[in-house]
């Protein structure tokens, strides 16, 4: 599995008096079936072992650590024997809970470390694997005379080979003395009474070859590896020969009879039929950190720091400059009182600004809660009021809708941000003496009291990173449903349901490079699968955002053509709306490889028509907001299945449930999608009777969606439960409807609602009908259509043309308010009115 191994550190407190705490990294799968330990050798550091992390992640709880004075842990004025190393060695194990028997694994002077652990605690090491190790541990004479040096002489020759030679100066000379130079380890070996691998390489630069080879002769039964030529370092130099040894020591057949535990892969493919059609390069199941969101991109600034992260105008910024803004910002928040828990509400389209103050937010302890723009004051309001926001982002272009909110709620300040603030100089000078003005972008009476200019903020607080522990459990955004057919409900998403949900998308598209991918970012960071797909996802790749405010068709083909974005997260109407396009191939859409649709139905006519003209891969994906929000996905390069949402993602579960029930249905048979996996949402923020109405006894989540799963595993959403059309005793769903509705090619969007009749429980079908510009479109031909295609009873009973149907931020159809509509005139009618 390719990660981030940085995001997956952490530390142990293995003393505390006085402090010291061990740095390691651990990457644990859904289902491992059994741990390996790894200890690195004398100045070596954790990440030595990324290699054989990476390799066996998928299937084991792997550990690596930075022994003391070493990496990223304390170097305490001790004296660094062996007594001290195996402290610690017990006390991270203890405190991470291992199950053992495990692997222990060590290179170089690592290996005398868990030589002598396995020595002390034999029935704690199933198995031990030692690489370049030997029984004693002299340097050569030079080397020996420079750490008898003083320590003020001793510690810039150290910082001059500071990558060589991971540790502390006083660490490296103590540890040689006390510990090194006087263990001998050939009568452990000797005792040692588990399976030992023994991994060896030739032209050793450090220690002679016949050493090594003595190792595999003393030791019982001890199986040796000859991997050829290697300086020293071996699990970094010959890395593949290194894990291919590893993995054929550790399957061995009489191994698994004996210890290793019959889970992993294989037990949960059994329960998992969607498995076998993950794409190669998929994991099964995901190692997930037990971090903050906001380390996603503290990661990418580490990895690449000097690449572009957001572009904007004509501006484009680095991941160490929008770092660099994310923490003065949040410094700024921190100096108005947001500290852990306190709500700051996001009121912004897709911005640079969006971006640093989300991820300021979240570094300065505080809850974003997002909100869109095209929301009406009195929803912006009820929202402030139903999550306790203090503070606003926001643009001037709102600042009437802002302070409008502030008079009438709690909130105790507003930032106001200018959209031309990260814009480039051009589009910056052209927007000053152009739209600045005329479209209302000016404070025009100045700051209040109360408010606060963002560039001032910016400009007056420091860059370096807040100093505030935020864990993974965390509530980190409250984000509010879309309200197609409900008024909307707060969703608490914690730290750790996000970044699960980033990577678990990041790693469903295989053919991704670290750094190297264009993200365009037009589907708003204020809805769920925007904040994800297209902001949280490209920063865990150290990807560039394109970002545009707001979805106008030829501006967005304008920035494709000009930047060739790879990825396109979208929503059906976006590419829609790109395939009717007059013109569309002279901008060659053609750099787009990948696009994930979400938020609605993906018409199977719309997906054929954009992948003729990217020669990309645009696939129905499905998710909500209760769950981060992406679930399931169609495989990008492997089976695809028409009309289908795919397959759930790495340590997803999903299953079919009974409608009155919720006993579990078996494949083919209709009910309410639920789904259970580490994104799923904490509950509804103030409502916990609707919490409980949404989860079953065992933590599954039910959806509200109406859907069948076939036999491979590959689900099919119906409706929405609430959408069900009740006609007479028949249950129709929409999309059904809706799906024969787009063949005819001369309509441009429809839906389908159930009206209720007077005076029983069942209801009319009513199709709205947008007709495509400049075509001639009858009601009779229509219903036509449906009766060669449909069954009696699905068929509408009426037809209404609209020039555009009502729908959300994200191109949902809103029929919560085709139906109040409907009914308004329908009661109006009643009524004599």
């Amino acid at each position: 599995m390719e990660v981030d191994l940085e995001l997956y550190r952490e530390d142990i407190l293995v003393s505390e008096d006085p402090p010291i705490r061990i740095s390691y990294i651990e990457v644990t799968p859904e289902a491992p079936i059994g741990t390996l330990v790894f200890v690195h050798g004398y100045g070596g550091y954790a990440l030595q072992w990324q290699y054989q992390l990476k390799a066996f992640s998928d299937d084991y709880r792997v550990i690596a650590i930075d022994v003391r004075g070493h990496g990223r842990s304390d170097a305490p004025q001790s004296r660094y024997d062996m007594a001290e190393l195996q402290s610690d060695l017990d006390v991270v194990l203890a405190k991470l809970e291992v199950k053992f028997p495990i692997i222990l694994c060590g290179h170089s002077f690592g290996g005398a470390i868990v030589t002598e652990f396995a020595h002390r605690r034999p029935q704690d090491v199933a198995r031990l694997i030692l690489v370049a190790t030997t029984g004693e541990y002299s340097l050569f004479k030079g080397a020996e005379m420079l750490l008898r040096l003083p320590l003020t002489i001793l510690r810039p020759i150290r910082r001059m080979v500071r990558r060589q030679l991971a540790a502390e100066a006083h660490a490296l000379k103590n540890l040689y003395f006390n510990t090194m130079r006087v263990w001998n380890g050939w009568s452990k070996f000797r005792d040692l009474q588990m399976p030992v691998l023994v991994i060896r390489g030739e032209r050793d630069q450090v220690y002679p070859t016949a050493a090594f080879e003595e190792v595999a002769q003393t030791i019982p039964d001890a199986e040796d590896v000859n991997i050829g030529v290697s300086s020293h370092l071996v699990p970094l130099e010959r890395a593949d020969a290194v894990n291919r040894a590893i993995e054929r020591f550790i399957s061995d057949p009489e191994a698994e009879k004996s210890w290793r535990i019959q889970r992993g892969r294989q037990s949960i493919a059994a329960t998992r039929p969607w498995i076998r059609h993950y794409e190669k390069g998929v994991p099964s199941t995901l190692g997930l950190p037990n971090r903050a969101l906001h380390r996603l991109l503290h990661s990418a600034v580490r990895r690449a720091g000097h690449r572009p992260a957001i572009s904007f105008y004509g501006r484009t910024m680095t991941y160490r400059q929008l770092d660099a803004e994310v923490n003065r910002l949040a410094n700024a928040l921190r100096s108005l009182g947001v500290d852990k828990g306190k709500r700051v509400m996001l009121l912004l389209p897709n911005t640079p600004q969006f971006v640093i103050a989300y991820y300021a937010v979240l570094k300065a302890g505080g809850v974003v809660v997002s909100t869109s723009p095209v929301n009406d004051r009195e929803e912006i309001q009820r929202q402030v009021l139903d999550s306790g926001a203090e503070i606003l982002v926001t643009l001037t272009l709102f600042s009437k809708t802002a302070r409008e909110v502030k008079a009438r709620a709690d909130l105790r300040a507003l930032i106001f941000a200018n959209i031309k603030d990260y814009m480039g100089l051009l589009g910056r000078t052209a927007f000053s003496f152009g739209r600045e003005r005329r479209e209302g972008h000016l404070l025009t009476d100045g700051l209040q009291p109360g408010e606060y200019s963002w560039t001032a903020l910016i400009q007056s607080h420091p860059a370096t990173r807040p100093q505030v522990e935020v864990s993974a459990d965390s509530l980190a955004v409250i984000q509010y449903t879309g309200g197609t057919m409900d008024k909307p409900k707060g969703v608490m998403l914690s730290h750790r349901a996000l970044l699960a949900n980033a990577l678990q998308t990041r790693h469903w598209i295989t053919e991704l490079r670290e750094g190297y991918e264009v993200v365009l970012g037009v589907l708003p960071f204020s809805h769920s699968y925007g904040m994800t797909a297209a902001m949280n996802v490209p920063i865990a790749l150290g990807a560039k955002i394109v970002i545009l405010p707001n979805f106008i068709t030829q501006d967005v083909l304008k920035a494709i053509q000009k930047s060739r974005p790879t990825l396109f997260p979208g929503v059906p109407t976006m590419y829609m709306a790109i395939n009717q396009f007059s013109g569309v191939r002279r901008y060659g859409i053609q750099s787009v490889k990948a696009c994930i649709s979400g938020a609605a139905p993906l018409p199977v006519e719309v997906a054929e028509a954009f992948e003729k003209l990217t020669r990309g891969r645009l696939v129905e994906g499905y998710g909500l907001t209760e769950a981060s929000p992406v679930t399931h996905s169609n495989p990008l390069h492997g089976l695809r299945k028409v009309g289908s949402i795919g397959v759930p993602l790495p340590n997803t579960e999903a299953k079919i449930v009974d409608l009155a029930t919720a006993e579990t249905l078996p494949a083919g048979q209709i009910g309410e999608l639920a789904v259970r996996g580490p994104q799923v949402m904490d509950g509804y923020w103030g409502q916990p009777e609707a919490t409980a109405q949404s989860f079953t006894a065992d933590g599954w989540l039910l959806t509200g969606d109406i859907a069948r799963m076939d036999d491979d595993g590959y689900f099919q959403i119906i409706s929405r439960k609430k959408e069900m059309i009740l006609a007479g005793k028949y249950q129709v769903y929409p999309r059904d409807v809706e799906e024969v509705l787009y063949e005819h090619p001369a309509i441009k969007e429809a839906a389908v609602v159930g009206l209720a009749r007077a005076g029983n429980g069942d209801q009319r079908i009513k199709a709205y009908i947008v007709p495509r510009e400049g075509t001639r479109l009858t009601k009779d031909e229509i219903i036509a259509l449906c009766k060669r295609r449909l069954k009696e009873y699905a068929v509408p009973w009426e037809i209404e043309f609209r020039d555009e149907l009502p729908k959300s931020f994200v191109g949902k159809v809103l029929r919560r308010l085709l139906v109040e509509v409907d009914s308004e005139m329908t009661e109006e009618a009643n009524s004599g009115g």
